[in-house]
């Protein structure tokens, strides 16, 4: 038994991604200061002083090579893999963070990911071992690639016009899961491997979302099937290169109505595959593989083999809750334990020999009862001749008289015939060479040791005979052809299974939108939860539950904006007045009169006769313009830049107004600025996404003099 081997690997930063926003880092263990490092520290969300750390067999850095963590990780494995083990190689990881470069890789000899070092190192050890063995021992390799799209699975080697709607399916043979009508084909070099691989990938289903470019919608199965003969032993081990799909969060990646059905499907899986690692570290007794297609393949848990898990992490911040999950599954996945059992060999026996008919390698068959050769013997002998006195008959049924040479003539050609119906290997094959017979002049009596049978027992056994010549006759006449359905019957079960399959396509996609809907609702979102059920009522246009729900949600969502709505404080009538005067008389295009009233504001609330805790009044501001005349800024307004400029999340987010979202959206177009230039007004700030003269107005507000 032994446990499965889980990798971490820190991809390096994007263009667009800044040092210090790195979060994660790679630790040695104290006991182990010279060895690599195995601990991956990440800071707790909800307490930056606090910190977390996961331990793995291995943890890779922004700077490790392919090479690298081929050559320490995957390298052993092909040993096992000659010697009859199967081996499972998957990476697993959030979009975005490079699972895909890991298993592909690029084109250059230093960029070549696992799948294709793997299949060069096969190439190469396989050459060796029948260098070694002077062309006694022979190595053949095949491939079989396919993918798994919207919980469908499809063959890679087939052109997508070929596919049908549904898939290929999967059966369970020898507690293994193995995928019907699969293309299996030979590979014998490295060039033409990578030629098919090419080939193959064109059909893969990916497309662009705002997180990844060139994103992978479905998980990607390549299977390297290993054959050693050697003599009449015939060794077969497989080795599973599995590139998972990443799992994704909507709101960040914007997907579309078609990107949003993928992303349901793949976070299905992927949420399917975390229940059954949980089920399998609690030892529960039901495990659910069979919910979904993904872990019915990956049989984590049942596979007999070697399994080695690649966990692909993103450093920066903008991951922080998806990297921290991705820890927490690859923390539990470490603890399953799996069978290392070496796959039987297979042995090729020694072709059947055909039976000559003559010489003396002749095989006699097995003697008949003496009693069907008794007449025969009887009638050849010398002293049936002389008139001896013959023997009692084998059966009572038989008259005393003597045989008349008609009635001997009757009896053979009726022996002939039963043995031509009883007996016909024997007949057709070889034939029996004909016994001997003794030269002594008389023979010994034969002796009468069976019991006499009765009339009934007679008719039953012809019966019986009876029977099986019918059956025999049965089986040999032609078969009855079945009869054919004519074409308009065809036709109209075609239009009825084209019916039954568009209905259950459509009511899976509305399911796909129920699901993310429930998704939305545990996470509180109920904006995009009230979104994912309009887009399912067209689906389900009757159902009064589903449109309870969105009745509901929109009530909800409506009661929540009147109570964020401010209620209007109770002032002095004469701060009113003086209130109305100085709006009357204030220039809304001039940014300086509106920091003199914003001012004044403030000194008159200290009479506001009101609750402790009273609501400014929001006075209405005019969007900033870029030809603002610029004045002398006041020490709020060079605190408020100050703050910007640093762009430290976490000062951004102490500003009213601003909460975690937003203060992302402002790092992210500060981003797109060079380091070097600054936000030097209020008017260059309110330009920025997602800020406007409302939000500089509420953050001016919130610092203090």
């Amino acid at each position: 038994m032994s446990s499965v081997r889980v990798v971490a690997r820190i991809r390096p930063l994007l263009r667009t991604e800044l040092r210090k926003d790195v979060i994660i880092e790679a630790a040695q263990n104290s006991r182990d200061s010279l060895g690599n490092p195995t601990i991956v520290r990440i800071p707790n969300p909800k307490n930056a002083g606090e910190e977390f750390s996961f331990q793995f067999n291995s943890v890779y850095d922004q700077e490790a090579t392919q090479d690298a963590i081929f050559q320490a990780e995957i390298t052993p494995t092909i040993k096992h893999l000659f010697q009859g083990f199967d081996v499972t190689l998957f990476a697993y990881g959030v979009t975005g963070t490079g699972k895909t470069w890991t298993m592909k890789g690029g084109k250059s000899l230093a960029e070549r990911g696992v799948i294709p070092r793997l299949l060069s190192g096969v190439y190469r050890r396989g050459r060796k071992l029948e260098k070694d063995s002077q062309g006694e021992t022979t190595v053949e390799v095949s491939l079989s690639y396919y993918e798994i799209y919207n919980d469908r699975v499809f063959d890679l080697f087939e052109a997508p016009e070929k596919r049908t709607a549904t898939g290929l399916p999967l059966r369970e043979a020898g507690g293994k899961t193995h995928v019907v009508g699969l293309v299996e084909r030979a590979c014998t070099t490295l060039k033409e491997f990578e030629q098919l691989y090419d080939e193959a990938n064109l059909n893969r289903s990916t497309s662009a979302t705002k997180l990844n470019a060139h994103s992978s919608r479905s998980h990607a199965i390549l299977c390297v099937k290993l054959s050693i003969t050697t003599g009449d032993e015939v060794k077969i081990s497989t080795a599973s290169a599995i590139d998972l799909a990443g799992s994704e969060d909507n709101r960040r990646t914007e997907n579309g109505k078609e990107r949003l059905v993928e992303s349901a499907s793949i976070n299905k899986s992927l949420f399917v595959l975390s229940q059954c690692v949980e089920a399998i570290s609690k030892k529960q007794n039901r495990i659910p593989y069979r919910e979904s297609k993904m872990t019915r393949i990956l049989g984590l848990g049942q596979n007999q083999g070697i399994t080695v898990m690649i966990l692909n992490l993103a450093p920066v911040r903008s991951y922080h809750l998806d990297t921290l999950s991705s820890l927490n599954f690859a923390n539990r996945t470490k603890k399953i334990e799996t069978k290392e059992i070496e796959n039987e060999p297979i042995f090729k026996g020694p072709a059947k020999a055909i039976a000559s008919i003559t010489g003396s390698s002749i095989q006699r068959q097995p003697l008949r009862p003496l009693a069907s050769n008794t007449s025969l013997t009887r009638r050849n002998s010398p002293a049936s001749k002389k008139g001896t006195e013959r023997p009692t008959k084998e059966f009572s049924v038989f008259s005393d008289r003597p045989y008349t040479s008609n009635q001997f003539s009757m009896a053979s050609q009726a022996k002939r015939d039963s043995s031509a119906v009883k007996r016909p290997l024997e007949t057709l094959t070889t034939t029996r060479p004909a016994k001997l017979l003794r030269p002594s002049g008389h023979l010994r009596p034969v002796r009468n040791d069976a019991p006499s049978l009765t009339k009934a027992t007679v008719e039953e056994l012809v019966e019986r005979k009876v029977e099986a010549i019918l059956a025999a006759r049965a089986l040999d006449g032609p078969a009855k052809a079945p009869e054919r359905i004519s074409e308009e019957v065809q036709r109209r079960l075609d239009q009825l299974e084209q019916r039954i399959e568009d209905k259950e396509d459509g009511r899976s996609e509305g399911l796909n939108y129920l699901l993310m809907a429930k998704q939305h609702l545990v996470r509180g979102e109920d904006a995009s939860a009230l979104r994912m059920y309009q887009l399912a009522t067209s689906f389900f246009p009757d159902n009064e539950k589903l449109a309870h729900k969105v009745a509901a949600l929109q009530e909800k969502l409506r009661a929540r904006k009147r109570e964020e709505e401010p209620p209007m404080p109770v002032l002095h009538e004469k701060v009113m007045n003086g209130q109305r005067r100085s709006r009357a008389r204030a220039d809304d295009s001039n940014y300086e009169s509106q920091e003199q009233s914003a001012s004044s504001e403030y000194e008159e609330e200290e009479t506001v006769r009101s609750r402790p805790k009273p609501h400014k009044v929001a006075k209405l501001q005019r969007p900033f313009s870029a030809d603002a005349p610029a004045g002398e800024q006041t020490p709020r307004t060079q605190h408020l830049l100050q703050i910007i400029n640093s762009r430290d999340i976490s000062r951004i987010k102490l500003l009213r107004g601003i909460g975690a979202k937003k203060a992302e959206t402002i790092i992210e177009s500060l981003g797109l600025v060079d380091e070097d230039d600054l936000i030097e007004d209020l008017a260059q700030l309110g330009r920025l996404k997602g800020v406007g003269a409302k939000t500089v107005q509420n953050m001016r507000s919130s610092l203090v003099h």
